[in-house]
């Protein structure tokens, strides 16, 4: 995975910015667990600070984008304070998956020991700048002044308040692991074994490793696995180069409580018994709560039926069910259920099969998968098309397009209702419900046969209602008698289908772009213009090239889409794309020349920043218009301190970074984009659209 971010966050200059001086995100102040101290003595002191809600700062390593605090004490402070003692973090996810950082946000109290020289008397002043990056939607380097006074006498006299609160911060601080830690880098992914001497970490409900630097992709899931003396984490590797011991802090919880253990793992081989059970199983003994989950599956499963996605498909179900029951034979309505069930399954367990094969490959899976795929979301989209042209009566199935792979699902019969249920799993499974989603975060980490069970449970909760309908004929004789209404009624459950496919269209929009939207829509019309061909084919000498144009219109729709995702078009090259680095200066000349000028005002700390990039900036169709428009693309990097940077932000009233400007051609003005960008803004823009 690319990264964003390396740490070379230490040489970095403070930040200091005139407006950020006007109005802060964070309350700052320094604080001592003395109001006398004695000389000689230890004791600590604490930046204190109280952030607005929803920003955040980092911890000492940011991950994927961000600035630890610090402190620069001036020299009038007569004593050099220790370094920071960090509290155990907690996950920051920018973009699920993609950019994971550390910090805190709320209330952070960082301590730090200071010593009072043995000559020491009279008082002791602390005085410097707090310097700290504070970010929500964009990232702003801030800094505040902070002084503080502590009296040096024969006794020591606390200060309450300040002490509580740094003594509650000095018990969130990790120990030193008691045990031995291993990091086996022979494949991939890494495996972090970790033994506690105290018999193990017991009934672990969650446990994550952050480490001191970059070595692992901070992003990714920690699969963890539990033993008799310990646990083992499975890592994805950021440098493979790597050879040194890994160093960092595992947090584990516990009762709901959190504990850290700083660690530094040697290279080698697993520790023995630390590896066991999937994290959500006791250590050698039986799953924890499995019929609980298990039930809470069933329950997620029943509950897909209600979920707007699956009630389309259920309505094709629902007239089979009454086209059954008119037979008046029992067992042709029980065969219906029971082939439905069986295709609900039968799906289920390929679902779980593929998720254990993604989880195996990548280290992570969720529910949903199947929808990031391109070519099955436009097969999806296409079969739930067709469904629905066939309920409006557009074509019968037993004639010539009998065939057609998506009429499977409407077919009357055995098969008919095998594949109704195919089509309910596969379409249903993204709906995660409130109980699903809890049955399936306990497991997404088990063992393959776990995984299946609950699986299958969901499954059989998604079958149920039709499965029960089938076997209690006092239920079948509350399904309406036949009669035209079923027609009327059929044609009514068109409409939800062409909705559904809507939907998949917006995830579609999502996942790729509106050109493979558009060629899913053509592709969609081909199929409904060869079955209206097919429909309507000619006597004579004509019958067969209209039935030649039909299938190529039947093909073309059905393949032409999924093409088009598995074999892109060739993206031309921008040997004329003009880059740089800004300055007002640059600015002018490129302006004097006629030129557009797209300026990107970011940092390597700004999160908002990387996102842009990967979304936007860095696209093909973005640098595409670039080139095609002659548009100059310049950087301002506020990772360090740059004055004229700070300037700029000021005065186009931005109190950080990402900041856009573009100057059209002969515009000596520009104009401000928002923060968050999008491909179509930057392309219409730049484009004069």
């Amino acid at each position: 995975m690319t990264r964003f971010v390396i740490a070379l966050f230490a040489a970095l200059l403070p930040f200091t910015t005139a407006f950020a001086q006007d109005e802060r995100r964070a309350e700052v102040t320094l604080v001592s667990e003395r109001a006398q101290a004695v000389a000689g003595e230890t004791f600590y002191l604490a930046l204190d600070m109280t952030m607005d809600d929803g920003w955040h700062v980092y911890w000492r390593n940011a991950g994927d984008a961000g600035l630890p605090p610090e402190i620069i004490w001036n020299e009038t402070s007569r004593v050099t304070p220790g370094a920071f003692v960090w509290p155990i973090p907690h996950e920051l996810p920018v973009v699920p998956g993609e950019i994971m950082d550390y910090g805190y946000d709320g209330r952070l109290v960082l301590p730090f020991p200071v010593t009072v020289p043995a000559d020491a008397s009279g008082e002791l002043t602390f005085d410097g700048l707090a310097d700290y990056l504070i970010c929500k939607d964009i990232c702003i380097p801030e800094a505040a002044d902070i002084t503080l006074t502590v009296q040096v006498g024969t006794e020591q006299i606390p200060d309450v308040i300040a002490g509580e609160a740094i003594a509650g911060a000095l018990s969130k601080t990790p120990e030193t692991l008691e045990g031995q830690a291993r990091i086996d880098r022979s494949g991939s992914p890494w495996r972090l074994s970790i033994a506690r001497d105290a018999g193990g970490f017991g009934a672990v409900s969650y446990a994550r490793f952050f480490p001191f630097e970059h070595e692992i992709v901070h992003a990714a899931d920690q699969p963890v696995s539990l033993g008799p003396n310990g646990l083992t984490l499975s890592l994805t590797p950021d440098d493979e180069d790597a050879t040194a011991p890994l160093e960092g802090v595992l947090v584990v919880e516990r009762d709901g409580k959190q504990t850290g253990h700083t660690i530094a793992a040697a290279p080698g081989a697993v520790l023995d018994s630390t590896s066991g059970e999937p994290l959500g199983v006791q250590a050698g003994g039986a799953p924890i709560n499995l019929l609980a989950i298990l039930g809470l599956a069933f329950i997620g499963g029943f509950l897909l039926n209600l979920m707007p996605c699956v009630l389309p498909v259920l309505s094709i179900k629902a007239l089979g069910m009454v086209h059954a029951a008119t037979s008046g034979e029992d067992h042709a309505v029980r065969a219906h259920g029971i082939w439905y069930t069986a295709g609900v399954l039968v799906s289920f367990l390929a679902i779980a099969a593929a998720f254990l094969g993604v989880r195996a490959a990548t280290g992570t899976a969720n529910l949903g998968f199947q929808l990031q795929e391109p070519a099955m979301v436009i097969g999806l989209i296409l079969i739930v098309f067709l469904i629905g042209l066939w309920l409006l009566g557009m074509f019968e199935l037993g004639s010539s397009v009998q065939n057609v792979g998506s009429g499977l699902a409407a077919k009357q019969g055995s098969t008919g209702a095998f594949f109704t249920g195919v089509l309910a799993a596969v379409v249903g499974a993204p709906c995660v419900g409130p109980f699903l989603g809890v049955a399936l975060g306990a497991v997404i980490t088990q063992p393959a046969g776990t995984v299946f069970t609950v699986f299958l449970a969901m499954g059989l909760g998604l079958a149920a209602p039709f499965l029960a309908l089938s076997f209690a004929p006092g239920l079948q004789r509350l399904l309406p008698k036949p009669g035209a209404w079923m027609e009327t009624l059929k044609q009514f459950f068109a409409f939800p289908m062409f909705l559904t496919a809507a939907w998949l269209l917006a995830v579609l929009g999502a996942l790729t772009d509106y050109s493979t939207v558009g060629w899913t829509v053509a592709g969609g019309a081909a199929l409904a213009f060869g079955l209206w061909l097919m429909r309507n084919l000619p006597s004579g000498g004509l019958r067969r090239i209209v039935q030649g144009v039909a299938v190529a219109a039947l093909v073309f729709g059905a393949a032409g889409p999924i093409w088009r995702v598995l074999a892109p078009e060739p993206v031309p090259a921008y040997a004329n794309l003009i880059t740089g680095d800004w300055s007002p200066e640059v600015v002018q000349d490129h302006v004097a020349e006629g030129r557009g000028v797209f300026v990107d005002f970011t940092a390597v700390w700004c999160a908002t920043c990387q996102v842009n990039k990967r979304t936007t900036l860095e696209t093909d169709a973005v640098k595409q218009a670039f080139a095609e428009t002659e548009t100059v693309f310049l950087t301002a990097d506020f990772t360090r301190k740059d004055p004229v940077i700070a300037e700029a932000l000021k005065r186009h009233q931005r109190p950080g970074v990402p900041m856009y400007l573009y100057y059209a051609p002969g515009e000596a003005e520009p104009q401000v984009l928002p923060e968050v960008l999008s491909q179509g803004l930057v392309v219409d823009l730049v484009s004069g659209g």
